[in-house]
């Protein structure tokens, strides 16, 4: 029954003859034309002929050695060098031992010796030359992307460490090219295109290893690594691989940028050498100066305190590790400053970093969306804040908080924010919200939206960091806001700088205009304050006044106004 289906399996394989003499085909061809589907050819030229003809389903040659007009020799050659003829197996027919040598160093299979072994014995070598050639080719496209030729990332890695092993670990270095804004390639001219440019991307990459030696591989949909030898003069030549991939662009405009890491000794696992050189390409994401980039140390542990930040974000939260801190805006109308409200400000007491700066982890929390546990945790603590001043001290000061460009596109957000309010005991109009200006540019039509159902509820609206350059002027009588925080690059040289003056100045104005207060932080000395009160600021925050305080701090400006009977809120 086993011999059954081995005939029928087999079959479906044909095999070609090639040999000058006619006894010799019919012998072989008698032994195995009740397996496979078996083909003559009398010599190389006409051998030849089939096998450009029958690639595809030509399951394997047997050849002979010494024919006239192309001798085994030369067919076999021919075979080898072809790309696409290469994947059919060759058996060949002698009698000499240093004939087998020679044709197994040109690329034989196997070799059947004359006179001709048992016929058993042929059938077995024939049988598994051709399951080795079909196991080859599985493999080979497992291992191969199918659209560029080059390795899959899993095989890549694989013979990468091999060939480190095998080569002592001789330094090697590691590129990741990326093609910028591909995403846009195949939207504008369509996915055949953007293979086309993987193509050709691939060709010129795959030339590249060819002359340095060394593996790539297609790691992402528009990603790919290169592993090469180290090479001492890697910086001056890489002027020279990317020229040659834009050659290869012709006039498609594509761009790509490339991290490396430059093989200094200090790593030897192919993986890590990989994510380093990943990291630097990465740093060119929004680079069109500059397409390559290296590696170094003080990016990497960059890299590693912001995932470091980013995995212990959950369990700071839990543990109150964020401290809310506040500080007190001044209102300047009257004759003497009285406080009118507070913004709460973060900062985290790492139990490790000590006191992190809120520049290290907000727009790193904000560029991957954690910026919204951040803002919900500090809402509840001023919240929270404000109602224990109330039971303490019989008033109820507002505190503003901050509104990042990803919370407001929350649909939640207004029932978010209520609810917080409301578990507090206070009403909506207590908690300022800031939104800085930048963050009406994203998606203005859906943030005015957004902003206009905030204040329907109640909710006071406060644009932060206004005058940083985002907004134009016409839209500014379209934005629902209550307040116009001026930005403190303009307070830092108004009493050095007569334009920044006057720039205040016409700010004020325009808020004026809008019939909203304005707020000019960042305020440090009272050659400022003054100057800002001269132009009609209504009020302030800064230094000069107070820094961020703790709460039990804060405290005691609250006890301090009381005592004076002087002060702003109700």
């Amino acid at each position: 029954m086993q011999e059954l289906l081995e005939r029928k399996k087999g079959l479906h394989r044909s095999v070609l003859i090639v040999d000058d003499e006619f006894i010799e085909r019919e012998m072989l061809g008698a032994m195995l034309s009740d397996i496979y589907e078996v083909s003559y050819a009398e010599n190389g030229s006409h051998a030849l002929d089939i096998i450009k003809r029958d690639k595809l389903t030509l399951s394997l040659v047997i050849l002979d050695l010494h024919m006239p007009e192309l001798d085994g020799y030369s067919l076999l050659k021919i075979i080898r060098s072809d790309s696409e003829l290469r994947r059919i197996p060759v058996i060949v027919l002698t009698s000499e031992k240093d004939a087998e040598v020679k044709s197994l160093q040109l690329g034989a299979a196997d070799f059947i010796t004359k006179p001709y072994e048992a016929p058993d014995v042929i059938r077995a070598r024939v049988g598994r030359s051709i399951e080795l050639a079909e196991d080859s080719i599985i493999i080979h496209e497992t291992e191969r992307d199918s659209l560029t030729g080059l390795f899959n990332k899993e095989f890549f890695i694989e013979y990468g460490r091999r060939l480190d092993y095998q080569n002592d670990n001789m330094p090697m270095d590691a590129i990741v090219l990326d093609i910028n804004r591909f995403h846009i390639v195949n939207e504008l001219y369509g996915r055949d295109y953007g293979d086309l440019i993987l193509k050709k991307i691939g060709n010129s990459i795959h030339e590249l290893v060819c002359q340095t030696g060394g593996l790539a591989c297609r790691s992402g949909s528009n990603s790919f690594g290169i592993y090469i030898p180290h090479n001492s003069d890697l910086r001056e030549k890489l002027s020279q691989y990317t020229e040659k991939i834009n050659e290869s662009m012709g006039d498609q405009k594509i761009s790509v940028r490339m991290g490396i890491y430059y093989d200094d000794g200090s790593i030897t696992d192919i993986e890590r050498r990989f994510d380093c050189a990943r990291l630097a390409c990465r740093k060119l994401r929004n680079s069109y100066s500059t397409c390559y980039d290296f590696y170094n140390a003080e990016l990497h542990s960059k890299e590693l305190h912001s995932e470091r930040l980013i995995n212990d974000m959950d369990k700071a939260l839990a543990e109150k590790q964020f401290k809310v801190f506040y500080q007190p805006k001044y209102s300047i109308s009257g004759e003497k400053p009285v406080i009118t409200s507070a913004e709460a400000l973060v900062r985290w007491f790492h139990p490790e970093f000590g006191m992190v700066s809120p520049g290290e982890f907000i727009s790193l929390f904000e560029n991957n969306g954690l910026i919204q546990k951040l803002d919900i945790y500090v809402w509840n603590e001023a919240a929270a804040q404000i109602r224990c001043w109330n039971d303490k001290y019989g008033i109820s000061i507002p505190v503003s908080v901050n509104v990042s460009r990803v919370d407001v596109f929350n649909p939640q957000l207004c029932d978010i924010l209520t609810d917080i309010a409301n578990n507090n005991g206070l009403s909506v109009e207590k908690l300022l919200l800031e939104i800085t200006e930048s963050a009406y540019t994203d998606n203005a039509q859906q943030i005015i939206d957004t902003v206009a159902a905030l204040r329907e509820k109640g909710f006071k609206i406060e644009m932060d960091d206004f005058g940083c350059g985002y907004s134009s002027l016409n839209m500014l009588t379209s934005l629902p806001i209550d307040a116009l925080k001026l930005d403190m690059k303009f307070i830092r040289n108004i009493c050095t700088n007569p334009k920044d003056y006057r720039l205040v100045g016409i700010m004020i104005d325009i808020a004026r205009l809008l019939e909203v207060p304005v707020i000019a932080e960042g305020v440090e000395t009272k050659e400022q304050m003054e100057l800002l009160k001269a132009v009609g600021c209504d009020i302030i925050q800064g230094y000069y006044f107070s820094k961020p305080l703790p709460p039990e701090d804060f405290d005691k400006l609250i006890e301090a106004e009381l005592k004076e009977g002087q002060y702003a809120y109700n």
